[in-house]
């Protein structure tokens, strides 16, 4: 197993000490022939060598064979270099401008294949960055249109005289923008940390007491779909967090098991500690995720058409977990009825 890499740490360096040295040798050589020759030559017309210290004609002709030899042999080694970083520096160009899918071929010594790979991977990088970016302003777009369209034609139908302009018309406009307002707060939370300026107030919090607050405040939602919402772990457990953060991580997994669990089922949230970190544990009894879907479950925007949510909450709870120095993982085997779990690691702190 550990062949592979052993020969890449032996050869790596050893390829590029080749590279160099055979360059260096052909500098060298190229400078002291010449040198050299041009001393001889100078000597014998200055009449400093006797004459038959002088260079005969063979001499000559053999000291400038081995001149253009060296020559050759550097040009071709310094061209093995300069080619391949003639096509990074025109990449370079083209990706400055804009363009999609640019790669350079690998090669030239190892030193320029190493540089022309991680050249590949960063284009590569920058292709999906966009890619992602184009799609979530889509997925943006398509999420504030219904809400919009749906207040839009709301008021039309007043104005119209369709509807009268009561409580009951006015409720569902006024829920519709509370959407709307929710999606924009997620939007913000996930562009901060994206920026990598997602601030935290940190304080020391009792995180039982939280979920505490967390189980209570979305008791009725569980009513509502007949699913029972419990509390487990310690009783107490206080760690230096920012409160409202971590309290959005709670809700955001709680309300996500709600919506995926059936009448009957079970959602439980747990807060212990363990490892040396505050463990934050949500469970459900629901419909589970499949294996191929685990690895895509923090995307943004990722959601059944039928489940509601604006499909960014567990964006947000992996955002928010990573700016306190933790880690969250989804865990489901997949079978109907057995559910997921989401577990979430956050460093205990005075």
């Amino acid at each position: 197993m550990h062949r592979g890499p052993r020969r890449g740490r032996r050869h790596g360096p050893a390829g590029g000490a080749g590279f160099m040295g055979c360059l260096l040798l052909s500098i060298v050589l190229f400078i002291g022939l010449v040198t050299t020759l041009a001393t001889w030559v100078a000597a014998a017309i200055l009449g400093v060598l006797a004459p038959s210290a002088a260079p005969s004609t063979a001499t000559a002709v053999a000291v400038v064979v081995v001149i253009v030899v060296a020559i050759a042999f550097g040009a071709r080694t310094i061209g093995r270099s300069i080619a391949p970083l003639a096509d990074i520096a025109a990449a370079t160009r083209r990706l400055g401008d804009g363009e999609p899918d640019v790669r350079v071929r690998v090669r030239g010594p190892r030193p320029v294949r190493g540089l022309t790979t991680s050249f590949n991977a960063m284009a590569e990088r920058l292709d999906r960055s966009r890619t992602d970016r184009q799609a979530m302003l889509a997925d943006v777009t398509h999420e504030l249109r219904t809400p919009l369209t749906v207040v839009a034609g709301g008021i039309e139908a007043m104005l119209d005289g369709v509807h009268p302009m009561d409580e009951d018309h006015l409720a569902p406009l006024l829920a519709e923008t509370a959407v709307m307002g929710r999606l924009l707060d997620d939007l913000r939370t996930l562009s901060l940390a994206d920026a990598g300026v997602l601030t935290l107030e940190r304080e020391p919090a009792d995180l039982a007491a939280l979920a505490g607050d967390v189980v209570a405040a979305q008791g009725p939602l569980a009513a509502a779909k007949g699913v029972a919402l419990l509390r487990g772990g310690d009783a107490r457990l206080v760690s230096s967090v920012d409160p409202l953060r971590v309290h959005e991580i709670m809700t955001n997994l709680v309300t996500n098991a709600i919506r995926h669990t059936p009448r009957g089922g079970r959602v439980t949230l747990d807060v212990r500690a363990g490892g040396g970190d505050a463990v934050i544990e949500v469970a459900d009894t629901g419909e589970g995720i499949a294996p191929a879907d685990l690895d895509r479950v923090f995307d943004r925007f990722q959601r059944r058409a039928d489940s509601g949510g604006s499909g960014l909450g567990l964006s947000i709870v992996r955002d928010l977990a990573a700016a306190h120095g933790g880690t969250v993982v989804a865990g489901s085997s997949g079978v109907p009825g057995d559910g997921a779990t989401f577990v979430v690691r956050l460093p205990l702190r005075d």
